[in-house]
């Protein structure tokens, strides 16, 4: 735990951390305890009065020093990532230093996010304020731990909450290392980093005096996070899991919309929170589209893909894959399990693929692009918008009207046409079903970590006022 020392206690466990890409023992790591839990939680509520009375400049003077200090250290950060998720160290390094750009957009951001002005009579004031809510939890990822930590880290801090975090226990060397790096530039208290697997995360959601959970994660977690909430009042904040499709329309060139569907299927090896689950291609270039797209895998496969972040995820991964060619899938490319050590998994092509599958239905977090042929753009909208996840999907399309037709028919918080990703700075989006709930990055989340107070000031009526008469202002003329 950093920013609060205590002694290892007893019921403490130990887990033991191996590099994917070669199965070497990474750390043996702590496991926080019930207690430290609960001292940790303890500091961040004593600290909170002073912390969210300070002046959100000076807050965000703070975040900009916090940025710096991630930024000296973004590189042993990096080669940390590597060796805990397999993702290559340049891969690492961009995800810090985005995570530097967040903090520093924060720090700007925090100290004019602003309320409204409202309209009431001529001699009142009538306006929003927005306060702390108070003690934040934050539970963030492996797949770009860094990043995606310093949005809600950022976001929680310069509105003036004070924040426990707990990092996936997939990174934990690396998400104590970046609780080290960036407590200093806070008082005691105001951020302090558990590291731990699930039970640490239960830990958090069954203490009093949590008033806002977020947590980026499996839908599983998310859910039980989201009904213990429910007991407790806390407000909670969630980005999830996803099954994003993406839409293939018989007018673009398939060669491109193959390198597209490549790029979103099997960047970060899968690992990306909005990676292309399952394609509905059109039939008239289905052929064509499926030739590029195995050749976009093979080559991928020939270079090197980065393993998957441990045998857990790809054991899963597999018994997909595995069961949807036992259902009627045909393997194009890759498909089974290397030799070898580490956690690899190919680059994977499948066709004649189903939604009764698996892979077709539930998130695979893997490099695998299973594909489904439709007659016409409409079938393939409607199966697209079906399931039980609501992240992000991706139309390409030549078409304005059937562009415009996806953007109003998918259930989703993010509709990208002709790019599988990109997108403004500071843009934001609300996760629909089971993938979550409320807004995850840019400015709209600091108004998830804030309540809205409404403000009236009227005027007094004072002694000499009774005395001589009281005035009615409100009729905009003296009586």
């Amino acid at each position: 735990m950093t920013n609060a020392s205590t002694d290892i206690t007893p019921e403490q466990t130990t887990f033991t951390v191996y590099d994917p890409r070669d199965g070497s023992t990474v750390a043996t790591v702590q496991s926080a305890s019930r207690e430290q839990v609960s001292i940790a939680l303890s500091l961040a509520r004593s600290a909170h009065a002073e912390w969210a009375a300070t002046n959100p400049a000076d807050r965000g003077s703070m975040l900009r020093d916090a940025a710096d200090r991630l930024r000296a250290e973004a590189q042993k950060l990096a080669e940390l990532n590597s060796r805990e998720t397999g993702k290559s160290t340049d891969e690492a390094l961009a995800g810090i230093m985005a995570g530097v750009s967040t903090l520093e957009q924060y720090a700007e951001l925090g100290p004019v996010h602003r309320g409204l002005s409202l309209r009431g009579s001529l001699l009142a004031a009538d306006y929003t304020v927005s306060e702390p809510r108070g003690v934040a939890v934050l539970l963030t990822p492996w797949n770009d731990p860094v990043a995606v930590a310093a949005g809600l880290i950022g976001a929680a801090l310069v509105t003036g909450n004070t924040v426990v975090h707990k990092p996936s226990e997939r990174c934990p060397s690396l998400g104590f290392a970046l609780g080290e790096t960036l407590s200093q530039a806070f008082p005691d208290g105001v951020f302090t980093t558990l590291t731990g697997g699930p039970e640490v995360g239960t830990m958090l959601t069954m203490e009093d005096g949590v008033d806002v959970f977020a947590h980026v994660g499996s839908s599983a977690t998310g859910g039980r996070i989201a009904r213990a909430a429910v007991l407790t009042g806390a407000h909670v904040i969630r980005e999830n899991g996803g099954n994003d499709p993406l839409l293939v329309d018989e007018d673009v060139d398939p060669i491109w919309a193959a390198r597209q569907a490549a790029l979103g299927a099997f960047a970060n090896s899968g690992q990306i929170c909005t990676s292309v689950e399952r394609i509905y291609v059109h039939r008239n270039i289905a052929d064509t589209f499926c030739d590029a797209l195995v050749k976009e895998a093979r080559e991928r496969n020939r270079n090197g893909i980065a393993p998957l972040v441990d045998r857990r995820l790809r054991d899963v991964v597999d018994e997909q894959v595995q069961h949807a060619r036992q259902t009627g899938a045909r393997v194009l490319e890759g498909g089974s399990v290397p030799d070898g050590p580490g956690t690899h998994y190919p680059a994977t092509v499948l066709t004649d693929c189903t939604d009764g599958m698996e892979i077709m239905s539930e998130e695979t977090f893997g490099p695998v692009a299973p594909v489904r042929v439709v007659d016409s753009f409409d079938e393939g909208l409607n199966l697209a918008a079906t399931g039980r996840y609501g992240l992000a999907a991706t139309v390409l399309t030549a078409g304005i009207e059937h562009a415009h037709q996806a953007i109003a028919a998918l259930p989703v918080g993010t509709v990208k046409i002709n790019a599988v990703f990109g997108g403004a700075p500071g843009g934001s989006a609300q996760p629909r079903k089971d993938s979550g709930h409320g807004f995850g990055y840019g400015p709209e989340l600091l108004d998830e970590f804030t309540r809205v107070k409404v403000v009236h000031v009227g005027i007094p009526e004072t002694r000499s006022d009774a005395a001589a008469g009281s005035t009615d202002y409100t009729a905009g003329e003296s009586a």
